[in-house]
């Protein structure tokens, strides 16, 4: 009977099909000589279904647009909204729920991340499938594969499913989507262990991988969601998006300052009532005077104003940020996960080093570009002086079918094969040019590279009538062929032992090794057979390759240690080579590693202690990744995540922050990631930290600006209704206050360039609380403060024989100008701010500045304001009045601070 059942295509399969042969494989799916009829096709896709991904389930509209209003913030802005219209402020209630429904819009634009994904999967699975069904060949539609068809695959094509190879030629498949390796892997038919990691399973051909060369065809043994991409998939929609450290902290801060207020007003309301003997009405107006000011209405529109020019910053540092409290999440970053290959590398690939003659040479030079050195015991040396590396260059640049050249924009590129690519460069740093070569010594056969005999070579014949066999590949393969080696005074016995010691030695270093060899033959020579070139070949050399890390990189990943953030590379590359570049890079403790297969040996708590310790992680699978993040989460790391492809997927949205790359990166993974990195540039991740970490700070001055103030003019009417004495503002202006103040003052503050030493302190703790010690003392300290100068303010405006309106407007343009001065005092938390720096203030706190004094001349001045706000124009002398009570307020300001800065010292000494 047919096994027509699928497996998850991750290694836990119900039938581990690469360890079987191909004609087990061909028996168990009961596939025939011609392929499977239509009938039985049929049959099948009735029981397994079509082969594309199901779709997720999806809220209407309706319901994701309700969904954003359910927040306690919303629920104070609303209450804020309801409160100034029932005071007859219209304008003021449009302008909060306009704010209400701003932030609504954006998160109903932003719902929906996941299905997004899972749609970007879904549209990687092949369109078109080339199958042979009843003994002929026909294309169908992808989604009409079942398990049991017989594919054909030829360069060029997506793999349309999971497939069983039984035959191939040449066929290299390029799996970075699924494995992030840089290099397309060569497949085979031959039955591979259980354990094999994804990466090395030689006989499978997974759904959504490219066909770069050869061709060959296969059984369908997984379709749909049971296909390797399928179970990402499953990961991806089972993933919960978890809540930024930012969004937990404010829901915290606003339920607790709804509570408080909510309780405030009751108490203060009952003493009103029973202790007063204050009317019904007149107490609920003091009551709702008191709500008004006690609520930061602007606090979410400055929490979302500020994260949005945080936005607009890291636009023009080519990050792109999709949602907004993701950009202040970066600053709370203590562990950055990132994919290897062409984040922290630059997905080329090069030659960095060549062993001839029993030395070995370091290469330099950056990319596919034909410019560098080469380094000898530390010396450099021109490769033109270097005779036994241009014949081992040159036989490489003759070797091979790639071309070397430039794009539009002038970078150079490669049409083939990566690393045949990386050896042009090579021969040209070696004086070698490509077509000069290439007419002295004309190519007149050639036996293609194939995994199965490992090694190319190819006939070329000189004008001299000499002819040579070229040989590269495998160095255990090629040193078997050879009887000789090249030394600098010729040709000498090959030590076999000693090469294959160097070629171990290069490859511990992480790097992809190849031997060069050559045969000298005659000019009647025109056809080459494996008999000319399984012996008597001639060692010339060895080549290490290595896919670079990005120069840009390694600076980057020093800030980030600098910045107190561990940096740790998850891939699915091969150990050593992943250590290699994990020591370029400078990351911590780069030797410490684990593999998927040790990952996998680990329960959770002791994985959750590994990756403390652990810096580089490598042949991972996407399961491995999700994990890994979620064990980092577990200890207590807020956790970013890189990455570019499908595989990345899940563990970009797992992530606190998902980042992903832009121009590289697959669509899945820009779906699933919060930040896409425009320029693929991993530095990019350090100037993101920064800009997080800015616009955090920002953020903390905005609330220690608005909450001190709220508290005064919450404190001064408290006061008045417990003293039972005329209220020295109203209602009416309290929003007026809050109002101009919040879209002028408090606003500025998101302007505030970075703390000197933003990237010198460690990551602020995930839990830590926005209402810190410090805080919650400044903004007792400054409501005390601002009760007081607002109290001597309006008894010496009564003293002095104004009239209750006339007081009262003396008490508002005190209020505003205490925020004024406030404002400077606050930008600079630990430093002084009585100096030339901080009295001139950036752009914004100029402009804000004058702003609000001007709207506050005209509130006192303007007749129509007057009927309005009940306000009364003021003499010149009470306004010198009201200025000097800010200057003194600075005062008393600034010796808090410095009082707070020496007890800080003391403690850090006496620490």
């Amino acid at each position: 009977m047919a096994v027509t059942k699928q497996g998850d295509g991750s290694g836990g399969t119900a039938v581990d099909w690469h360890t079987l042969t191909a004609d087990e494989v061909v028996t168990a799916q009961g596939t025939g000589a011609g392929g499977l009829g239509d009938d039985e096709a049929e049959a099948r896709r009735a029981r397994v279904g079509p082969n594309r991904l199901p779709a997720p389930k999806r809220r209407g509209p309706a319901q994701r647009l309700l969904a954003q209003f359910h927040d306690v913030l919303i629920y104070v802005l609303l209450a804020a909204a309801a409160v100034t219209a029932l005071l007859g402020h219209w304008i003021d209630a449009h302008v909060i729920l306009a704010v209400v429904v701003i932030n609504a819009v954006i998160g109903f634009l932003q719902e929906g991340k996941a299905e997004n994904a899972l749609a970007a999967i879904r549209d990687m699975l092949a369109p078109k499938a080339s199958v042979i069904r009843a003994g002929r060949r026909r294309a169908i539609p992808g989604e009409e594969l079942v398990p049991g068809d017989v594919v054909v695959l030829e360069a060029g094509a997506r793999v349309p499913a999971d497939v069983r190879l039984i035959d191939v030629r040449r066929m290299r498949i390029d799996e970075a989507v699924l494995t992030g390796e840089s290099v397309a892997v060569d497949k085979m038919t031959t039955a591979v262990g259980a354990a094999t990691p994804l990466g090395d399973r030689a006989p499978m051909a997974f759904s959504g991988t490219l066909v770069t060369t050869g061709q060959g065809k296969g059984v369908v043994v997984a379709t749909g969601a049971d296909t390797a991409i399928g179970k990402i998939s499953g990961m991806l929609s089972e993933v919960t998006t978890l809540q930024t450290p930012l969004t937990r902290q404010m829901a915290v801060f606003a339920k607790w300052l709804t509570g408080a207020i909510l309780g405030l007003a009751v108490a203060v309301l009952a003493f009103g009532l029973m202790a007063r003997d204050y009317g019904f009405t007149e107490m609920f107006l003091a009551v709702v005077g008191l709500t008004v000011a006690a609520i930061p209405e602007g606090l979410p529109a400055i929490l979302t104003i500020t994260l949005a020019i945080g936005v607009q910053g890291m636009a023009r540092r080519h990050a792109i940020v999709r949602r907004l409290p993701a950009i202040e999440t970066l600053g709370s970053v203590s562990v950055i996960c990132s994919d290897k290959t062409g984040t922290l590398t630059r997905n080329e690939m090069a030659v960095v080093s060549v062993a001839v003659a029993r030395r070995r040479l370091a290469v330099s030079g950056t990319g596919y570009a034909p410019h560098g050195m080469f380094h000898q015991e530390g010396r450099e040396v021109d490769g033109a002086d270097l005779p036994l590396v241009v014949q081992t260059a040159r036989v490489a640049l003759l070797c091979n079918d790639a071309n070397l050249g430039q794009d539009a924009a002038g970078q150079w590129i490669v049409e083939g094969d990566p690393m045949e690519g990386a050896l042009l460069a090579l021969a040209a740093k070696a004086g070698l040019d490509q077509a000069t070569e290439a007419g002295q010594y004309p190519r007149t056969d050639v036996i293609p590279f194939d995994s199965a005999h490992q090694f190319m070579a190819t006939l070329q014949h000189s004008h001299t009538g000499n002819g040579f066999v070229f040989v590269k590949g495998a160095p255990e393969r090629i040193i078997e062929m050879c009887a000789t080696e090249r030394g600098f005074d010729g040709d000498e016995p090959l030590d076999a032992a000693y090469w294959r010691a160097r070629a171990e030695e290069i490859a511990a270093d992480g790097q992809r090794v190849l031997a060069v060899a050559m045969k000298t033959t005659n000019a009647a020579h025109t056809v080459l057979a494996f008999d000319d070139i399984d012996h008597g070949l001639t060692l010339l050399g060895l080549f290490g390759l290595i896919d670079p890390p990005r120069g840009e990189a390694i600076a980057a990943v020093a800030d980030c240690r600098s910045a107190g953030i561990q940096v740790k590379m998850i891939t699915g590359d091969h150990g050593g080579t992943a250590v290699a570049i994990a020591r370029q890079l400078g990351l911590a403790n780069p030797t410490a590693m684990l593999t998927g297969r040790d990952i996998d040996a680990l329960d959770d708590d002791e994985l959750q202690r590994r990756t403390q310790e652990t810096a580089v992680f490598a042949r991972t699978s996407p399961a491995h990744k999700l994990r890994l993040v979620m064990a980092l989460q577990a200890a207590g790391s807020v956790v970013a995540m890189t990455g570019d492809g499908v595989n990345d997927a899940p563990a970009l949205k797992r992530a606190d922050v998902g980042v992903a790359m832009g121009r590289g990166g697959s669509e899945a993974a820009k779906e699933a990631a919060e930040v896409v990195l425009a320029d693929d540039n991993f530095a990019t991740i350090a100037a993101a930290v920064r800009a997080g970490r800015t616009v955090y700070d920002n953020l903390k001055k905005a609330i220690l600006f608005i909450l001190p103030t709220n508290g005064g003019e919450a404190l001064i009417l408290i006061a008045a209704i417990l003293l039972g004495t005329t209220l020295p503002i109203t209602p009416v202006q309290i929003l007026w206050v809050n109002m101009v103040t919040a879209v002028t003052l408090a606003l500025a503050l998101a302007f505030e360039p970075a703390e000197p030493d933003v990237m010198r302190r460690p990551p602020r703790a995930a839990g830590e609380a926005i209402l810190s010690r410090f805080l919650v003392w400044r903004v007792v300290f400054v409501s005390v403060l601002f009760l007081a100068a607002l109290s001597a303010m309006f008894a010496l405006a009564r003293g002095y024989g104004a009239s209750v309106a006339e007081a009262r407007t003396v008490v508002v343009n005190t209020l505003v100008v205490l925020e004024i001065v406030y404002l400077f005092s606050v930008r600079y938390l630990k430093s002084p701010s009585i100096t030339w720096r901080g009295v001139l203030g950036t752009k914004a706190v100029v402009i804000a500045v004058g702003a609000v004094t001007a709207l506050q001349v005209l509130f006192t001045y303007a007749p129509f304001m007057a009927a309005v706000f009940d306000t009364r124009p003021l003499s010149p002398a009470q306004g010198a009045g009201i200025v000097a009570a800010g200057v003194g307020v600075l005062v008393i300001l600034e010796i808090e601070k410095w009082a707070q800065g020496r007890r800080a010292a003391r403690r850090r000494a006496g620490g």
